[in-house]
């Protein structure tokens, strides 16, 4: 799979079922492998502005890769 079509999938919470965002980057250690997922998540309010973030997760966390989505078990904190 190339990181093009992982790009176009939804990032799905398999505990909450909430859309955490979509793959903007990639971490990849120094063996080739990737480590971790930059998704860039958006984060809508009803005020005037709309807040942008990135968050990491980790490859370990990722459930299932299906052909529209990738289901992800994020860990409360």
């Amino acid at each position: 799979m190339k990181l093009s079509e992982l790009q176009k999938k939804d990032i799905i919470d398999v505990n909450s079922g909430i859309k955490v965002g979509n793959i903007i980057d990639v971490i990849i250690n120094d063996s080739g492998f990737i480590t971790s997922l930059i998704v860039d998540r958006n984060n809508f309010s009803f005020n005037f502005l709309m807040t942008r973030a990135e968050a990491e997760i980790s490859f370990d966390s990722i459930v299932k890769i299906g052909e529209d989505v990738v289901l992800v078990k994020i860990k409360d904190n």
